[in-house]
């Protein structure tokens, strides 16, 4: 299997078992939060990071815009402001909006997907701000795919912590 065919897959995947989950969340829990801990995101606010938790990067990667203002460079950003502490992290003001933009981050992702070519993948290395670790682009963008999983895992425990009828098939898509 490639680098394109496990990437696409991935992201088929988990883009489809987000959007399902998304049908068990309501507006007027988006203010929910696990009670216990700390630097807990709101549902709201995992919501929001849904939208970008795939897509925006991928682009970052494949194109080096990252989304940052005129003239900022995401290598001149604070380790805070790089990864805030949840309170300040931006939310969502609607599952329905959420709906919308991760369609959007989805496609966007696809696109950024079909700008590589497979020697990229396989070869062009691809530095993050955030990390040292030297990868090629192909493993960055699964990554990316990873980092999606990851946070539709969050929410499918934010569910199951609220007494939603949630099971392991709604988390793998089964």
């Amino acid at each position: 299997m490639s680098w394109r065919e496990l990437i696409s897959r991935e992201m088929e995947s988990n883009y489809k078992i987000t959007q399902n989950l998304l049908d068990l969340v309501k507006d007027e829990d988006l203010n929910w939060k696990p009670a216990t801990g700390s630097n807990w995101m709101t549902t709201a606010q995992l919501l929001m990071h849904l939208t970008i938790a795939c897509g925006a990067s991928i682009k970052g990667f494949v194109t080096g815009d990252w989304g940052m203002p005129e003239g900022m460079k995401i290598e001149d950003l604070s380790p805070e402001e790089m990864l805030p502490p949840a309170e300040k992290l931006p939310a969502i003001g609607s599952v329905a909006e959420t709906k919308k933009l991760l369609a959007q981050d989805e496609k966007l992702a696809f696109e950024m997907l079909d700008k590589c070519s497979d020697s990229d993948l396989k070869n062009k290395p691809a530095p993050a701000p955030w990390d040292t670790k030297k990868m090629v682009l192909g493993h960055r963008l699964l990554d990316m795919v990873d980092h999606l999983r990851q946070h539709k895992g969050q929410l499918y425990y934010y569910l199951k912590l609220q007494g939603k009828p949630v099971h392991t098939g709604h988390l793998y898509g089964m």
